[in-house]
C-alpha cells in the first residue's frame, strides 16, 4: 500500500463527512492506496485553520489555489459551495489531479459542461459525489434489476422529499435565493441521478416548478423567495418506460424521503431512505393468497455491507455511504479507469434539470438535452 496526499475544499456539512471518511476508508476496505490528510482550504484561512485542528489535516491552505498548486496535494476533493466547482476543478485538472467534485456538478449547465470537456481533455480519474446511490440495499436493487428479477419494467416513481423549509414563519437564508440553492439545485440531482442509475437516460419528460412560499421573514420585514420549493416531472425513459418525479423541501414530515417504486411484468420494488436498510420486493409467483412484499434486511451477502458489519440486519448509516465513495475514487486513481458516476454522469443530471426548468416555463413536453 501507499500513501495519496489528499486536499479538500470546504469544512462545512459535507466537509466534515469527507474527511471523517478519507480517515476511515483504508481501514475499512482496506485500500491499497491509504489517503493523508494533507491540506485543508475554506472560506478563510482561519476558518481552514480550525478545520484543520478538528479533522486532523497536516496543513491549512490560505485558499483553494494554495491547495490545489501544492505538490503533496495529489488529489483534489471538492466540498465548497457549487458555485465554486468549476474554476477548482479546471485549476486541479490542470495541475493533474485527480478530482472528486460534491453534487451538483456545477451552478449551471455551462459549469457542467466546462467541468466535463477539462476532466476527459485530462484524461484523470474523477467522479461526482451521489452517496445515497450506494446504499447496499440500492446497490442490491441495482442487480436485481440487471438479473431480470421483477420482469419487464413497466413503470417507475421517484422523489425526494425533505421538511426543512416546510414552516412558512421560518426566516429567509442562502438556501432561499439563487436557483443554485432551490429545491431544483439542492435536492433534485439526487433523485435524477436515482432514475438515471435504475432506469437509463431519459428521453423526454414534461414539469412543473413551484415556489409555495414566495416570502420570508427578514430583518426588516418580508423577504422574496426567488428559487423554488417543490417540483413534479414526468417522464419517458429511452427504453419507453413512463415515470414520475417528486422533489419538495415543503414536504411536512419528510425528513429523508429519497424513495422509489418499480413495477415490472413479474413482480415490483419498493425503497425509502428513512428506512435505508431495507428493500421491499414483490414477486409475481405461487398462489395468489400467499403473494405480497417481503420486507429483505440488508446483511452481508449485500454490496459494500460486509466491510462495514457482519451481522445481517444492522444495518449502515450515511456516514458509511461516503467511505464507500471514497473507496471508489481511491480505486479509480489506483486503477485508472473510471468509477460510476463521473463528471459526464453529473452533466446528464444537469440537463435533465435544464430541460424541467424549460418545460416548465412553456407547459410543454421536452427532449432532454443531451449536449
Amino acid at each position: 500500500m501507499r500513501e495519496i496526499g489528499i486536499g479538500l475544499v470546504g469544512g462545512g456539512y459535507m466537509g466534515k463527512a469527507h474527511a471523517v471518511a478519507l480517515s476511515a476508508v483504508g481501514a475499512v476496505f482496506d485500500t491499497a492506496l491509504r489517503p493523508r490528510l494533507e491540506m485543508i482550504a475554506a472560506s478563510s484561512a482561519d476558518s481552514a485553520e480550525t478545520y484543520r485542528r478538528a479533522y486532523g489535516f497536516a496543513r491549512a491552505a490560505r485558499d483553494w489555489r494554495d491547495l490545489v498548486a501544492d505538490p503533496r496535494v495529489e488529489a483534489v476533493v471538492i466540498a465548497s459551495p457549487q458555485a465554486t466547482h468549476r474554476a477548482i476543478a479546471e485549476a486541479a485538472f490542470a495541475a493533474g489531479k485527480p478530482v472528486f467534485c460534491e453534487k451538483p456538478l456545477g451552478a449551471s449547465l455551462e459549469d457542467a459542461r466546462a467541468m466535463v470537456a477539462a476532466a476527459e481533455a485530462s484524461g484523470l480519474p474523477n467522479m461526482i459525489g451521489f452517496n445515497y446511490v450506494r446504499t447496499p440495499a440500492t446497490q442490491f436493487v441495482r442487480r436485481l434489476l440487471a438479473e431480470g428479477a421483477i420482469g419487464q419494467v413497466t413503470w417507475f416513481r421517484g422523489e425526494h422529499t425533505e421538511d426543512f423549509l416546510a414552516d412558512p414563519a421560518l426566516p429567509a437564508t442562502w438556501r432561499t435565493t439563487g436557483r443554485a440553492n432551490g429545491c431544483m439545485g439542492d435536492l433534485a440531482p439526487h433523485p435524477i441521478n436515482c432514475a438515471l442509475a435504475l432506469m437509463g437516460d431519459v428521453a423526454e419528460l414534461s414539469a412543473r416548478i413551484e415556489t409555495i412560499h414566495t416570502t420570508r421573514p427578514g430583518p426588516h420585514g418580508p423577504v422574496a423567495v426567488d428559487n423554488d420549493d417543490h417540483a413534479q416531472i414526468m417522464l419517458r425513459f429511452a427504453s419507453g418506460v413512463m415515470g414520475h418525479l417528486y422533489i419538495s423541501r415543503t414536504a411536512t414530515g419528510r425528513k429523508m424521503g429519497y424513495a422509489y417504486e418499480i413495477h415490472g411484468t413479474k413482480g415490483a420494488i419498493r425503497f425509502d431512505q428513512e428506512d435505508q436498510n431495507a428493500v421491499w420486493l414483490y414477486r409475481a409467483e405461487g398462489p395468489e393468497a400467499a403473494r405480497g412484499f417481503t420486507r429483505i434486511l440488508t446483511g452481508p451477502a449485500h454490496p459494500d455491507y460486509l466491510a462495514f458489519c457482519q451481522g445481517p440486519g444492522h444495518g449502515t448509516g450515511y456516514q458509511d455511504q461516503i467511505i464507500i465513495e471514497a473507496r471508489d475514487f481511491l480505486t479509480a486513481i489506483e486503477t485508472g479507469r473510471p468509477v460510476w458516476p463521473t463528471f459526464r454522469d453529473g452533466l446528464a443530471v444537469a440537463q435533465v434539470i435544464e430541460t424541467a426548468f424549460a418545460a416548465s416555463a412553456d407547459g410543454r413536453w421536452h427532449s432532454v438535452l443531451t449536449t
